[in-house]
């Protein structure tokens, strides 16, 4: 199979969707492999790397997109002054990065018109259930979360002026999240380390019990209810979104109403923007601009979080997604759902229909049938 990997362009995107290491294993198997010239540059990835692990390096996003029958990327397809990415796009390609088709009606349109078949990393399963490409990227974001909240509390940037560690004598931040999954359970181990007074919601009892277990007394947990959540709100100097359905919007947990009992400069970090947000005022912002403030609530939305650390980002989401990328290389998308544990569900969008439940439920659209 001919694969293409071309640069992003996604504002302050700098991920890439290859690593060096992952052309080697395709070039061995007998696939070709074009990367876009200076994709990797974000990433600290050289186009010389790649040429030594057996890429063709081609000079323009059209040429990479032309020549390949699977694309590789990190995010969802868009288009801008830079390029249109759906221009380049014909039937049958097959697009393989994430996509985050539930909060984005427009997306999807351009993808059923040009009926490619889009395999979004997001809703790919692993052999005993989770999502082990969101993985890494919930784990960066998760730990990215406090850093950013962090930054955003201090006065200069707008927030209330706290130091989430506080020092002696002066009582510390209290940072809440919202999910205990992956995004939260590392966000909590982050603000546990910062020394700040972390509380931790979610439904899922045993989730709650394991991270009593871990932390102890370093942590508070509540079961997420409304009288829980606003409770906590009220406590909040930091609070983080981290709540997953897979595949589906996420849900409005933080009315507009409720920011009223949260103390004036408190940040809110909406991890599940990319999802349509878990706080009602939620939107997505870039890193260029990541903040703004609502009812005297600084927000912070940034759809790619990762792709500020887009070294460790990269190499750690291409160790997830080469697995995956091999089969579909090897086998052709036919076969390799067939026989993939996890992988059916990825497939999005095919060749005019979409095909995942979640997906067609939250855009209103008839659910196709995967014809294998």
């Amino acid at each position: 199979m001919i694969i293409g990997v071309p640069k992003e362009i996604k504002p302050q995107e700098s991920r890439v969707g290859l690593v060096p290491s992952g052309v080697q294993a395709l070039v061995d198997r007998g696939h070709t492999v074009y990367v876009q010239q200076g994709a990797g540059l974000g990433a600290g990835v050289t186009d010389e790397e790649y040429v030594r692990q057996g890429a063709r390096i081609l000079a323009d996003a059209p040429a990479v997109w032309a020549a390949a029958e699977m694309i590789v990327k990190v995010k969802e397809p868009v288009a801008n002054e830079e390029a249109d990415e759906f221009s380049m796009m014909r039937e049958g390609l097959i697009l393989y990065t994430y996509l985050h088709l539930a909060p984005d009606p427009a997306q999807t349109a351009k993808l059923l018109e040009k009926k490619v078949i889009g395999i979004a990393y997001e809703t790919i399963e692993g052999p005993h259930g989770g999502l082990p490409l969101l993985i890494p990227m919930s784990e960066v974001a998760g730990r990215m979360a406090i850093q950013a909240g962090a930054g955003a509390l201090e006065k200069p940037h707008g927030g209330r002026g706290v130091l989430l560690g506080g020092v002696p004598g002066v009582e510390p931040g209290v940072v809440v999240i919202i999910g205990a999954g992956i995004v939260g359970r590392n966000a909590a181990k982050m603000a546990i380390g910062l020394g700040a007074e972390t509380w931790l919601l979610d439904v899922n009892l045993d989730t709650l019990r394991m991270c009593d277990d871990i932390w102890g007394s370093r942590i508070k947990t509540l079961y997420s209810n409304h009288l829980n959540i606003e409770k906590a709100l009220r406590r909040a100097d930091l609070l983080v979104g981290a709540v997953l359905i897979p595949g589906a919007r996420a849900p409005h947990l933080v009315t507009r109403d409720m920011l009223s009992v949260m103390k004036e400069g408190a940040v809110i970090v909406d991890v599940a923007v990319d999802q349509g947000g878990c706080i009602e005022t939620t939107h997505p912002t870039t890193h260029a601009d990541p903040t703004y403030v609502v009812d005297g609530i600084v927000h912070y939305g940034v759809a790619n979080m990762p792709g500020a650390v887009a070294r460790t980002s990269t190499f750690a989401l291409t160790n997830a997604t080469l697995k995956y990328l091999l089969r579909l290389a090897d086998l052709g998308v036919e076969e390799a759902v067939r026989t993939t544990v996890g992988l059916r569900p990825g497939v999005n969008v095919y060749k005019g229909e979409v095909t995942y439940a979640p997906v067609a439920d939250a855009l209103g659209l008839p659910l196709g049938e995967l014809p294998f």
